[in-house]
């Protein structure tokens, strides 16, 4: 990683029906789309909507000045990427070893990724405007699908957070508090978390970061709170 550039890696669908686009060393910005060039280009897009989560991660100075796409990977997504339009598998660099400093430099990110959805839920409407993306859910619907899709994560790591736990205050910063000591403690082991699936740490972040971050941007498009004032 250099000062100026971005690093992207290019998960293609089996069928080549879509790409996403990850920027590497940012977890939680990853952008989908049916070919390289316009994943690239949705990516790019979503930069300044980022800016905020790497500000709260007080990386924003270092943000603000990668802004050469670097694309330094393609590799083959699975069924599910073609089908979602959203990364399900591991590039190299997801399966690279981690230092000590790099690995709080990622939860740091997925951290302030939580911060920044806990932001826009606080002000956005509970009625949504409805749509295709997402069923038309509300956003209490949203927020507890993000929750529930988190906590079924975090059993790789050994984690059973009780059903309905996230949806409290002290809740949520217990499981949030032992997701990110759970993974620092399979780093300092150099295990994978889970039986079946093993996913390397970098794409657990990643892929929490990116759920997180996806869901509160939704929220803030379908924000029915100036049509409400």
């Amino acid at each position: 990683m250099t000062n100026n550039q971005m690093r992207v890696t290019l998960e293609i669908g089996p069928k080549g029906k879509k790409v996403v686009a990850i920027a590497a060393d940012w977890p939680g910005l990853e952008r989908g789309a049916k070919t390289e060039v316009a994943a690239i280009e949705k990516l790019q897009a979503y930069m300044p909507r980022y800016a905020p989560v790497a500000r709260l991660a007080n990386l924003g100075t270092a943000f603000d000045a990668a802004q050469n796409i670097d694309v330094v990977e393609q590799y083959p997504g699975t069924g599910s990427t073609d089908f979602w339009n959203i990364s399900f598998a591991f590039s190299s660099l997801d399966q690279q070893e981690m230092s000590d400093d790099e690995l709080e430099r990622e939860l740091g990110l997925m951290q302030a990724c939580w911060a920044f959805f806990d932001e826009v839920r606080g002000r956005v409407s509970a009625e949504m405007q409805k749509g295709p993306r997402g069923g038309g859910r509300d956003r209490d619907q949203i927020v507890r699908h993000t929750f529930a899709a988190e906590r079924d994560w975090a059993t790789k790591l050994g984690l059973l957070t009780p059903d309905g736990a996230m949806l409290t205050d002290e809740g949520l910063k217990t499981h949030r508090k032992a997701y990110c000591q759970a993974i620092r403690d399979y780093h300092s082991q150099g295990k994978l978390p889970g039986k079946r699936a093993k996913w390397p740490l970098r794409y657990l972040i990643r892929h929490t970061a990116f759920h997180t971050l996806d869901h509160a941007w939704e929220m803030e498009d379908k924000d029915l709170t100036a049509q409400e004032a």
